[in-house]
């Protein structure tokens, strides 16, 4: 599992001397950074050995129940730390830092691995002579805690999209961040404020899968981190405000056969694989859903006039559409799938859109007409299939869907699904604050 010929040759950046810790990190099922910092004098023995983690953790939901894992009596897994994803964190001085791959320990069945995952989905392109090129384009949110415990705003004024400098970014943060995420050699490119307040964006280059889904990983292992150390927190949480719109996760994808787009020429100057490809997303797209929108949250987003789509559909440079071609050609030919919610693992979204892609691609699936126009004022046929409205509903459809269930394995699918089953039996059962609101002083 390690990336490495010789693990006693350890890379560069472990020869700066003010180098104390590597970080090794993974992500969990959620998305979330997982890992341990390993003092440089024993990061050897890491590399050669890996390291235990107890397996319950792919299975633990966000407040910390172990939801799957005791059937097993909660056995270890091992982080095998990749060299070749070595860099130094340049907002933690002393600080190295490198990902992960993750198998069993002994002879326990393998662990959920959401980058395993993405490595499985080139691999299968690769057996048809293709090379999957991905671009991630994440959104977030800047807050500042309140003393109640609750959050306001960073900056919190009307019509501030693609505004730059002090007046969108008063102390320097999303600069500060782009840059060190490009110095890194992360890809980022650029840096803005969205269109919501206090909604940012920092693009990444586009880059062959598992490298752009590991960038779009460290963007928001990074983002959180400094926001952190200034004294805010950031979300990619897809709807965090009533008054607002929500972040969006939008991925490009193209093709490659021998060093060229393969999604180039054709009619309308893109090719019959694009519109396979196209069409094997489009005959997943409830199943997908659960990754790209995994969260009860997320689905408050998916509404008419959000710039989110609402069916199953695609189109030319159409921004309401599930799936968006943007108007380039040649090599810059791609198409962008837009219903992602920030909350979504890089890692799974990325994977199962590919082998959603990949499905379309070896059936030689058709692409069904494009909408026109504004999508959200179409109906029956000509909107396309209606996207789940629920994570409920897209839990269901990912159980069904054999396609998707197959290629990402059971170990990710059947803890996912489990996982997500217990966050929505807890919502139904917690009084919220809108209930409270809404009944408590008339009923």
């Amino acid at each position: 599992m390690i990336r490495q010929e010789n693990p006693a040759v350890l890379p560069p950046e472990l020869e700066d001397p003010s180098v104390t810790s590597v970080r090794v990190l993974y992500a969990d099922l959620h998305g979330v950074a997982r890992g341990k910092d390993v003092p440089i004098r024993e990061f050897r023995h890491a590399v050669e050995h890996g390291l235990a983690f107890c397996s319950a953790i792919m299975g633990t939901d966000l407040r910390h129940t172990p939801v799957v894992g005791g059937e097993e009596g909660y056995p270890d897994l091992v982080a095998c730390p990749d060299l070749s994803t070595m860099t130094l964190v340049p907002w933690e001085p002393g600080v190295a830092c490198c990902l992960a791959d993750l198998r069993p320990a002994g002879d326990h069945a393998p662990p959920a691995d959401p980058r395993g995952a993405v490595r499985r989905a080139v691999a299968a392109f690769e057996e048809v002579g293709l090379s999957p090129v991905v671009g991630p384009e994440l959104e977030f949110f800047l807050c500042e805690r309140e003393a109640a415990g609750g959050v306001r705003r960073y900056v919190d004024n009307l019509s501030m999209v693609y505004t730059v400098g002090p007046q969108a970014d008063p102390r320097g943060i999303v600069r500060e961040i782009a840059e060190m995420l490009s110095g890194m050699g992360l890809g980022a490119f650029a840096a803005n404020h969205e269109f919501m307040n206090s909604q940012y964006e920092i693009n990444l280059h586009h880059a062959p899968a598992l490298t752009a889904a590991d960038r779009a990983f460290r963007l928001k292992c990074a983002v959180k981190d400094v926001a952190a150390m200034r004294g805010l927190v950031a979300t990619f949480m897809g709807k965090p405000f009533n008054d607002q719109g929500g972040s969006g996760f939008h991925i490009h994808f193209s093709l490659e056969r021998d060093g060229a787009n393969a999604f180039a020429g054709g009619a309308d100057g893109v090719s019959d694989l694009l519109r396979h490809f196209v069409a094997g997303v489009l005959a997943h797209a409830s199943g997908l859903m659960a990754f790209l929108n995994p969260t009860i949250n997320a689905y408050r987003r998916l509404v008419p006039d959000s710039l989110a789509p609402t069916h199953a559909n695609w189109g030319w440079d159409n921004r309401t559409a599930f799936v968006r071609i943007p108007p380039e050609r040649g090599g810059a030919t791609r198409v962008e799938v837009r219903v992602g919610d920030g909350s979504a693992n890089p890692y799974l979204a990325t994977a199962a859109t590919l082998f959603a892609g990949l499905h379309g691609v070896r059936e030689r699936l058709p692409l069904g007409p494009p909408v026109g126009g504004d999508a959200y004022t179409l109906a029956g046929e000509k909107a396309g299939p209606p996207l789940p409205a629920t994570l409920d509903e897209a839990l269901d459809a990912l159980e069904a869907d054999q396609v998707l269930r197959e290629a990402m394995g059971p170990q990710i699918v059947d803890t996912f699904l489990a996982l997500k089953r217990y966050e929505i039996e807890r919502h139904r059962t917690w009084v919220s604050d809108w209930e409270i609101s809404e009944y408590l002083h008339h009923l």
